[in-house]
């Protein structure tokens, strides 16, 4: 089943949403980075997130960039996600490991931390970017970014995210919604959603029950009339090159790619987020040397 994500609104326009599923992308991460159960939650969570709130942006070359450090084991989880459903991201640790809270049961909050915050940077193609953060609380990431979206951004929200691994690591099912009530809410309309959030049964159960983005809405929003208004397939895709990785190595400056061609006689550069390796021979790196020696 592909990935999926749906935009919605709801209760004759007074609500809107996003909903995921994204198991795949997730499943592409977990490889890539070789990670460890919870690693895998605390990224998935993570992208599932940042991939949704760029829903938000205006255009398909603005991107979203989240950014978490609780000082949990994990490190940084780092996510850069666009309006078109891309998204790529990383941790510091992906081999973390703690004690489940019950079995079955992640700590993530225990591999994020809760000394530190969450940072959201909107590239919106501007001189500069908007950079929102908040202390996190929880490290559960959902309630972090529950907070962060009311006190940073001032609009009321709900975040679910859940990833399930399987006991052979790999990824059961992933996903999540971020609900977002508008300035014009009637009371009756909060009550009624709020009352259906209350009641809801833990999104990972929700998750393995209904393993499509369209079915998870259904259950989510029941009795608010929710109407889909865009569709899209998220995936993991880097955005890295080696015209990219070039502009990287002129960057060092003349003295640093003088050094690599003496000493290693080339140099190969890899992308963290999708760890692929770029190699750039001698005669390649003399041509780089020149371009940097003009630029400084």
């Amino acid at each position: 089943m592909k990935d999926q994500l749906i935009r919605i609104t709801a209760a004759d326009n007074q609500i809107r949403g996003f909903f995921i599923q994204h198991t795949q992308t997730v499943e592409k991460a977990r490889e890539i980075h070789n990670l460890s159960p919870v690693a895998s939650a605390a990224l998935g969570r993570s992208m599932g997130a940042a991939v949704m709130m760029a829903q938000t942006l205006k255009s398909d070359n603005q991107k979203v960039t989240l950014r978490i450090n609780g000082g949990g084991p994990i490190g940084t989880i780092l996510c850069v996600a666009q309006k078109n459903g891309t998204v790529k991201g990383l941790v510091d640790d992906p081999l973390v490991e703690t004690v489940n809270k019950t079995p079955g049961k992640m700590d993530v909050g225990a591999a994020v931390g809760t000394d530190g915050e969450i940072t959201l940077i909107k590239d919106l193609g501007m001189k500069q970017p908007y950079i929102g953060t908040y202390a996190l609380t929880t490290g559960e990431i959902a309630e972090d970014l529950t907070a962060y979206l009311m006190h940073s951004e001032q609009q009321p929200s709900s975040v679910g995210l859940s990833v399930l691994v399987d006991v052979d690591y790999h990824i059961k099912e992933a996903g999540g919604f971020i609900i977002q009530v508008l300035p014009e809410i009637t009371e009756e309309a909060l009550r009624l959603l709020e009352a259906r959030l209350l009641g809801l049964p833990p999104l990972s159960q929700i998750l393995e029950e209904n393993t499509d983005a369209k079915a998870l809405m259904e259950v989510v929003m029941e009795g608010l009339d929710p109407v889909i208004t865009e569709e899209l397939e998220p995936m993991f895709l880097c955005d890295c090159s080696r015209e990219r990785m070039e502009q990287a190595l002129i960057s060092l400056g003349e003295k640093e790619i003088h050094d690599m061609i003496h000493e290693d006689g080339g140099a190969e550069i890899t992308c963290h987020f999708c760890l692929s390796a770029y190699q750039f021979k001698r005669e390649e790196m003399e041509a780089l040397l020149k371009e940097a020696t003009t630029k400084e």
